[in-house]
């Protein structure tokens, strides 16, 4: 586990990297955009997870305009998070992403495939980023907000998996509807919908963590990025 520097338009930003343990060779990278609570100890953990799977995960510090390095619990820090996410630039932030894509192709050790994935703030920035931008797969855990975005849908190029809890309260069932609705006849897009889970059901000790519907979105997950980002 290293950081690493990323060079955008803007100015450089930070970013958590996790390289598999064993590496046989080149590993596809994943691009992994934070919830509003930067790169904290969830974060990491699910970049841990995704180097036992052989990838390279790169986690890039979206709030480094605002504060960089910042790390909040999702426990005690709700304010100040809401706070960083209430003025964070959208646009800048997909850039940022896209950046960080680009740089994770050509890192060492990488085999040039790169994937993109986030949860809540990092949902929206992963579909966006599929849409304005070129990842090789994405993943999108309960985006926040997604729905506003939705005449962006038909851009999206790449193969794009996403996930749903049915009770999240952030994205109510009609903008989960509409979500559905806007990718509809698109074969390079999966949604799954998970009953009587809420919002964050995948974070670690998150106060809605649902177990199972976590390891069954998770294990989705690795098999997708493995079928699109291994030979």
């Amino acid at each position: 586990m290293s950081r690493i520097d990323i060079e955008s338009g803007a100015g450089r930003f930070g970013a958590y990297v996790a390289r598999p343990p064993r590496a046989a060779g080149p590993a596809p990278a994943i691009v992994v955009c934070q919830e509003i609570f930067g790169i904290n100890a969830d974060m990491r953990e699910t970049c841990g997870e995704l180097a036992e799977q052989g990838f390279i995960a790169v986690c890039p510090d979206l709030f480094w305009r605002q504060e960089p390095g910042v790390e909040l619990s999702h426990l005690h820090d709700w304010p100040r998070a809401l706070a960083l996410y209430q003025a964070f630039d959208i646009d800048a932030g997909v850039r940022d992403v896209l950046a960080t894509v680009a740089a994770a192709r050509t890192l060492d050790g990488a085999s040039g495939r790169v994937g993109l994935m986030g949860y809540c703030l990092g949902g929206l920035m992963t579909f966006l980023g599929a849409a304005r931008g070129a990842p090789d797969a994405a993943v999108a855990y309960y985006g926040g907000r997604t729905e506003e975005f939705l005449a962006e849908a038909r851009a999206v190029a790449a193969p794009l998996l996403m996930h749903l809890g049915e009770e999240d309260e952030f994205i109510p069932g009609e903008a989960q509807e509409a979500i559905v609705a806007a990718f509809a006849g698109m074969p390079n897009v999966q949604v799954h919908r998970y009953p009587g889970c809420r919002h964050a059901f995948a974070r670690h000790g998150g106060t809605h963590y649902d177990a199972a519907a976590a390891h069954s979105a998770n294990t989705r997950t690795f098999e997708f990025f493995r079928s699109r980002l291994t030979p």
